[in-house]
């Protein structure tokens, strides 16, 4: 009989722990928070020579209450540590909201709240992860400069290759792999490894 609990108690440890202790809370604005998310301002010229200044990547992250495929990543891509960690170490990141009433400013300097901004920038889907480069001209959007942007929920590879991507600046090499080339590589050269 001891045995069968120690066994009922590693399978639960196993299957239910680790879900619960990296999921991510939610917050009064009934949004996943990661402790990877900053809580600024929401000036994008400031928050990207913040981003700067610590040598990480500035992202946009659009999401919005009772969105299943945010909460889809935030249980079952940006919960991995493998995931988890690589944002902490290499990007700021800043939620904002798709219905959302905080102001926003964005890099041409125009102030609107942060659903005014979604409609502005045309976000029509959450969660939307956009990806600024280092330096914006001015007189630009935040789509305008973005490196790339994903809509919608991915696997975790398909996530991690795109911040792989994004980090490495791999869009601004000449060797004609875009993100579609690239990631398809490196399923192959995962699968390749499995293989091995």
């Amino acid at each position: 009989m001891k045995f069968y609990k120690k066994l009922i108690t590693l399978i639960f440890l196993y299957l239910v722990a680790p879900v619960s202790l990296f999921s991510a809370e939610m917050g009064d604005d009934g949004l996943h928070k990661q402790t990877w998310m900053r809580d600024t301002f929401k000036d994008l010229r400031e928050d990207l020579d913040e981003a700067n200044m610590e040598g990480k990547r500035l992202v946009l992250m659009f999401e919005q209450r009772g969105c299943i495929y945010c909460s889809k990543m935030h249980k079952d891509v940006y919960s991995r540590d493998k995931v988890s960690n690589y944002i902490e170490e290499n990007f700021f990141v800043v939620q904002l909201n798709l219905h959302g009433d905080l102001e926003v400013t964005d890099f041409d300097g125009e102030v609107l709240s942060e659903k005014a901004m979604a409609r502005k920038w045309n976000i029509l889907f959450t969660p939307t992860v956009l990806y600024l480069p280092q330096e914006v001209d001015d007189g630009l959007t935040a789509p305008e400069a973005s490196v790339s942007f994903m809509p919608g929920a991915w696997s975790t590879g398909t996530t991690l290759d795109m911040l792989t991507w994004v980090k490495e600046e791999r869009y601004l090499l000449n060797n004609g792999e875009d993100f579609q080339r690239y990631h398809a590589r490196r399923i192959n050269e995962r699968r390749a490894a499995k293989s091995n």
